[in-house]
């Protein structure tokens, strides 16, 4: 997501170099490229409008430390609103009302309304280690309760049983009467959703809405409709009351107008973000972490945060006892690492953590994807146990074989051999303790950095 919106606003704070104070003249470019990058990202006339005027009247007058340079402060006053404009504060699911803690789900067909009800299930028992049971009372498309049924049990959270002979507001009262019983702590409810927002539809959920009375009415939106994602929910939200907003299959979606334009239509925060079919790819909002990446700052907290749900540490932690011993990183090792960021998400939202990642060239980008990932863990497979252990063995003949059961070329073979050569020299430099010296290194030098220039930098980087 905001992968345009990046590659401009770094365009246009190039343009800011050697400027000692913020003039309506000076900064009058940089000004006009950004509106064109929001305009270009879909994201509403309105917050376009409000954005730029509210950062044209901070930055004017404003002079330039003389240790900091012109794009750092001018990156930090965009930092700045962006986070407002993207909701300010982390808005967290409420959890505290009485038990079980009701959330209905509202959307369009199309949405991903189904898989989000599954992903957040899977979420809050993970994450909160909440008891949590889903029910659909989309009775019209008898496709959809048995998807849920089928995603209950992958995920393993109870599932509440209803048919297409069954009327909504029934299967609601028995649901809720059944979490009771059970003593759940959330019930999360399934609405129909439609092709387009029609009175009969809304006249329905706000019924199931009257009877359900949930904590929390989310609605799930796919970014990939732009600034009409923002307009749908502000429609929704004139009848439902809605708590919050689930933005889907926002790896798809490389301009990021519905998040930007979603709080000040609506007036409700974002509060989950979902990304690709896998069932764990939903991941809180947070505003800060999300201008940091439309920056091209990364996001080292969220990066960190999935590693830790996600990474087997045992694993991790054979590999760096081994590294520690001097011992060399093989094929085998490289081949964990690859499961390893699989169950991460995709390649592209990995990426889109990572600091600098928008300035990497686009041809080099194009070549880490999924497809790219795959394609390794096939040769590697089609490796023997001793050619992994001892990359060196692999002659012309070798070369050929593992083309032939990777379905891949002599020259893919090569290429991986000859980066895989570079990682394991890399990886010798941080061999036994030289990798906890170098980040104490790190630290310390943060510690000495002036107050004045920590003062400009934006907020992760303080």
């Amino acid at each position: 997501m905001f992968t345009q919106l990046t590659e401009r606003l770094s365009t246009s704070l190039q343009k800011l170099r050697g400027i000692q104070r913020f003039t309506e003249d000076n900064i009058k470019e940089a000004i006009a490229e950004i509106r064109r990058a929001l305009i270009e990202a879909d994201v509403a006339l309105p917050v376009v409008k409000k954005f730029i005027d509210d950062m044209t009247e901070k930055a004017i007058g404003q002079t330039i430390i003389k240790s900091v340079r012109p794009e750092d402060a001018f990156i930090k006053l965009v930092n700045d609103e962006l986070i407002e404009v993207l909701g300010g504060e982390t808005s967290e699911i409420n959890l505290r009302a009485q038990k079980p803690v009701i959330i209905l789900m509202a959307g369009l067909q199309g949405s991903g309304k189904t898989t989000t009800t599954a992903k957040l299930a899977k979420y809050l028992t993970e994450t909160q280690k909440k008891s949590v049971m889903v029910t659909s009372v989309d009775i019209y498309r008898p496709a959809a309760l048995d998807q849920l049924e089928t995603l209950a049990k992958q995920i393993n959270v109870a599932h509440f049983p209803s048919t297409p002979q069954d009327k909504p507001l029934d299967i609601v009262k028995r649901a809720i009467d059944h979490a009771k019983k059970q003593f759940l702590d959330i019930l999360i409810i399934d609405t129909a959703g439609r092709l387009h927002i029609d009175d009969e539809m809304m006249h329905e959920i706000v019924q199931i809405s009257k009877e359900a009375m949930p904590t929390e009415t989310l609605l799930v939106v796919d970014s990939m409709a732009g600034q009409d994602a923002a307009i749908v929910a502000k429609t929704f939200n004139e009848k439902l009351e809605l708590t919050g907003v689930i933005l889907t299959k926002t790896d798809g979606d490389a301009r990021g107008g519905a998040a930007l334009s979603m709080r000040i239509i609506t007036g409700k925060p974002i509060k989950f973000v979902g990304t690709g079919e896998k069932i764990d790819g939903l991941s809180a909002f947070h505003p800060d972490r999300v201008a940091s990446r439309i920056l091209g700052m990364g996001d080292i907290v969220s990066l960190v945060e999935s590693v830790k749900q996600k990474v087997d540490k045992k694993e991790a932690d054979k590999i760096a006892k081994k590294l520690q011993s001097g011992k060399r990183f093989d094929f085998n090792d490289f081949l964990l690492q690859l499961n390893q960021m699989k169950k991460m998400g995709s390649m592209q939202s990995i990426l889109d953590k990572m600091p600098g990642f928008a300035k990497v060239p686009k041809a080099a980008a194009d070549m880490m994807d999924d497809k790219a990932i795959s394609k390794m863990e096939a040769i590697i497979l089609s490796m023997t146990q001793k050619e992994r252990r001892f990359p060196a063995l692999i002659n012309g003949s070798r070369k050929q074989r593992i083309a032939k059961g990777s379905g891949s070329t002599m020259q893919d073979i090569g290429k991986l051999l000859k980066q895989f050569e570079k990682m394991q020299k890399m990886l010798k430099r941080f061999g036994g303790n030289k990798m906890e010296k170098q980040m104490r290194q790190l630290e310390q030098i943060k510690d000495k950095l002036p107050p004045e220039l920590l003062a400009q930098l934006p907020g992760r980087f303080k």
